[in-house]
């Protein structure tokens, strides 16, 4: 076999981008699609001044031939990630521990689940996993970095790197499936008789307030409304102080236009009669079967409008298209009442401190456990007339 050799790199952009996404797939969720990790590094919003530093490590046969990649981040914080570490940056302290640079793989400040090494179909993914594992452990001894850390990794990928030494993670996050519904009439239907009048008086107050939402993507995506979603996603942000999460720059959502992009992004647009004058809108991305909710803002108070902007229209849009789930992101126990069904998420981890490692792995079965008795608990009390689907995710 052709001989193997290594890359560390500190741009997404030292990849060539048909590589990159031939390596993926099609299948491959949009956020990790080469052009929106691309827009995430030029519009600054993952950069070293903002705690990112792209390190993506790929694998080469020849030297030309692209056959993996991790895509990998050093970080100096751990914002825009959603598992919070904060536990084990507290044991590193009292052990005398250095906690930062990590290193991170993710999509920068999106916490969808599809993190994996990505390897050629030609390769053994067991052996090469296995491999980028190693590089990544010499990388962390010579720069005295303590941890590594995959976030919301793929099922699939799962086994294969804790077959190389990965301890797993469990946290939660919510999530509706279509679950053989084809209208909003079928999701309404899942629910027990007064939660389906609580939703149907959701809708109608934002009715009663004038407005109609309506779904923009593709080609209908034009400068003027995506700059007005940073708008209010900056304004949402605002609204939370120090504890907003604004990540992304304004020119990032300049980016969503650019018609690789367009595809996969979806408006939810809240107004009176004119699209480019919205009230609300709230931003969502797509692929051929799923739909991911990340960001939303509204310029007037209005009862009941996040619920329809941010969940039900995207339901009802998603039930049109035949698509099979809907992530509609980090947080919100009101998610709970809406058919939005807790499910684990797992992530990876390796601690270079032999004391540190010891310690964790020695907690991790028991906050496992606790972690899955929390979100059967949870569903248990779910507002459906029979028990929730099983997502199997």
């Amino acid at each position: 076999m052709a001989s193997l050799s290594a890359r560390w790199h500190r741009s997404i952009s030292e990849i060539p981008e048909e590589q990159w996404d031939q390596l993926l797939g099609d299948q491959i969720c949009p956020f990790y699609r080469w052009t929106w990790l691309l827009a995430l590094e030029r519009s600054g919003s993952v950069a070293p001044d903002q705690g990112w530093q792209p390190l993506h490590l790929s694998l080469w046969r020849d030297d030309d031939q692209l056959v993996a990649v991790a895509p990998l981040y050093l970080k100096g914080h751990s914002y825009g990630e959603f598992v919070f570490d904060q536990s084990f940056a507290r044991l590193a302290g009292d052990l005398g521990l250095r906690y930062y640079p990590k290193l991170i793989g993710m999509s920068p400040v999106s916490p969808v689940q599809g993190y994996r090494f990505h390897v050629a179909s030609s390769e053994d993914p067991q052996e090469l996993t296995t491999v980028m594992l190693g590089l990544i452990d010499d990388f962390a001894a010579r720069h005295g970095i303590l941890s590594c850390n995959f976030l919301y990794v793929d099922p699939a990928w799962q086994p294969l790197a804790q077959a190389a030494g990965c301890a797993s993670w469990l946290n939660q996050q919510s999530l509706w499936s279509s679950d053989g519904q084809q209208t909003f009439n079928d999701y309404l239907a899942g629910f027990n008789a007064n939660q389906r009048r609580n939703i149907k008086r959701e809708r109608k107050a934002v009715r009663a307030a004038g407005l109609t939402v309506t779904a923009i993507t593709g080609d209908a995506l034009t400068p003027v409304l995506v700059s007005r979603m940073h708008d209010f996603y900056a304004q949402h942000c605002a609204r939370w102080g120090p504890w907003g999460s604004k990540y992304l720059d304004a020119s990032f959502f300049d980016r969503l236009c650019d018609p690789s992009l367009a595809e996969h992004v979806v408006l939810f647009n809240a107004h009176r009669g004119d699209l480019n004058e919205p009230v609300a809108m709230s931003l969502c991305v797509r692929d051929a079967q799923h739909l991911w909710g990340r960001y939303w803002g509204s310029d007037e108070e209005i009862d009941c409008l996040h619920f329809e902007v941010c969940y039900y229209a995207p339901i009802e849009w998603a039930l049109q298209q035949g698509l099979v789930s809907f992530d509609p992101g980090a947080g919100g126990s009101h998610k709970r009442r809406r058919g939005f069904v807790v499910t684990a998420r797992t992530s990876l981890h390796r601690w270079y401190d032999p004391q540190m490692d010891t310690l964790i792995r020695a907690w991790l079965p028991r906050a496992n456990a606790l972690m899955q008795e929390e979100i059967e608990a949870i569903n248990a009390d779910l507002p459906f007339r029979a028990q929730p689907p099983d997502l199997g995710r």
